[in-house]
């Protein structure tokens, strides 16, 4: 390293900030994301009035979504890596933009007279239940309404396309960002999730009040291509781009050139840490889906609330939930500076965390609405601080070339956790009628996760991996 690349990453944003404005893109995709991802939670309870569905017939519409990501995230890393961020990006906003647009007309796309995908959809049904049958279970059976189908047919069209965005996000952070920013730029980028998560329940309701439900979902999907449009104009690589200054492009090009190898999963698997951070996702990430796609409907049906009046609850959820999202990092970053070990510290913030969940019990049996919202705020906090913690354990007991892929193997462990809370929240409510168990296991999941990560990972010591 020159003297003159030495003084600029010394120097830092001094050398110039255009990079900055290719996170505030990112941040902006981020909200985009969660915008079109929450947009029926809050529409839940106004949809299944509509079209009379059942828990289970909303189950099986997130469990579409969930089972999209899941799979998304088996390929869209290689992918990302194969074509590019810019066109990778684009192709997965696009897709997601579309699917979110289509919820207008998604009953029409599951009508069984509808063009290939309503009767494909009907037929796997049918034959599921001809299947079952042959066990002679009932229960095992069950019919979806054209509502349902096009509802599942769209989500899972979101579902591929949304999981596109924390890959490209992270790989654009690190073609545009020297080692020491990238942490800020991935915490300032994944902000955009909370403010999305803040946003919808503010905007929609009064879109909906407004005009109506299939426009809801047409305005918040635009907004994608608008997106689009400034990241196509505005993205290229560093190297190519004009308007970088020679320092800036030194300064994001100043970390010494190691060599790359990508890691295979199969190699990732034998270890203990990777079953840790998995396992850990698996039982703690349903929880976040819970909040998103049904604190809605718990709203209405516990307090009677309505698309004119739970927007700034939910709203207050998320503000609280921020602060869990900067709180947990700082709080196991502090008990290291003070001289505890790595190990103790992220334990103790992700035990202070699980702890903090349990509360949310009661949230489900008290009449006061304020004293419901802090109890789920907190919890939601907690989950963020929990997360905070739980991706910081890959860097702590993996080499970083390995890192992309134990979190990718994580996400999806997650989102097949999601796939399997889905149906049992709604069995659940069909069933009872009630949310208490359903934040019973938000309660305990955490701990549950915590001891089954000190078991895997007791010193939280780095993973030996062979991968020549």
């Amino acid at each position: 390293m020159n003297d003159e690349t030495n003084a600029a990453f010394q120097a830092g944003t001094k050398v110039g900030k255009f990079r900055w404005v290719i996170c505030t893109l990112l941040f902006f995709a981020a909200t985009v994301n969660y915008i079109d991802r929450q947009v029926i939670g809050i529409l839940k309870p106004t949809l299944a009035t509509d079209f009379g569905w059942s828990e289970l017939d909303y189950s099986w519409i997130v469990f579409a979504f969930q089972t999209a990501y899941a799979i998304g995230l088996l390929f869209v890393g290689k992918l990302m890596d194969k074509i590019g961020t810019k066109i990778g990006f684009a192709l997965a906003i696009t897709v997601w933009s579309v699917a979110a647009i289509l919820h207008a007309w998604a009953p029409g796309i599951g009508a069984a007279s509808a063009p290939v995908v309503g009767p494909i959809v009907h037929a796997i049904v049918a034959a599921f239940n001809a299947i079952s049958s042959l066990f002679g279970s009932a229960p095992w059976t069950f019919t979806l309404s054209a509502s349902v189908v096009g509802f599942m047919v769209v989500r899972f069209l979101l579902g591929i396309g949304e999981a596109g965005n924390f890959p490209a996000s992270i790989k654009t952070v690190a073609e545009w960002f020297p080692k020491r920013e990238r942490a800020l730029a991935t915490g300032i980028f994944n902000a955009g999730t909370n403010v999305g998560a803040l946003v919808t329940p503010l905007v929609v309701p009064a879109i909906v009040l407004a005009w109506g439900w299939y426009e809801a979902f047409v305005v918040t999907g635009i907004i994608g291509f608008i997106w689009l449009a400034f990241w196509l104009f505005v993205y290229k690589r560093p190297e190519e781009h004009k308007m970088l200054t020679e320092q800036e492009l030194k300064y994001i090009q100043s970390d010494p050139i190691e060599p790359t190898k990508s890691i295979p999963w199969r190699c990732l698997f034998p270890h203990r840490q990777t079953w840790a951070f998995g396992i850990g996702k698996f039982l703690t990430d349903p929880i976040w889906w819970v909040y998103l796609f049904w604190l809605p409907d718990f709203l209405k049906k516990q307090y009677g609330l309505d698309l004119s009046s739970f927007g700034i609850p939910l709203a207050a959820i998320y503000i609280i939930a921020d602060l869990g999202s900067v709180g947990g990092g700082y709080l196991s970053s502090t008990l290291i500076k003070r001289g505890w070990t790595v190990n103790r510290s992220r334990k103790t913030a992700m035990l202070i965390c699980a702890l903090a969940v349990v509360p949310i019990v009661f949230a489900s049996i008290t009449s006061s609405l304020w004293v419901a919202v802090i109890l789920i705020g907190i919890a939601a906090a907690a989950h963020q601080g929990w997360s905070a913690n739980i991706f910081t354990l890959t860097s702590d007991m993996f080499p970083k070339q390995a890192v992309g892929s134990v979190v990718g193997i994580g996400g999806m462990l997650g989102a097949i956790g999601g796939m399997i809370m889905s149906p049992l929240v709604g069995w659940i409510l069909d069933t009872t009628g009630s949310y208490v168990p359903i934040f019973i296991i938000a309660a305990s999941a955490y701990l549950v996760a915590l001891l089954i990560i000190h078991l895997l990972a007791p010193k939280l010591e780095p993973a030996n991996i062979n991968y020549e």
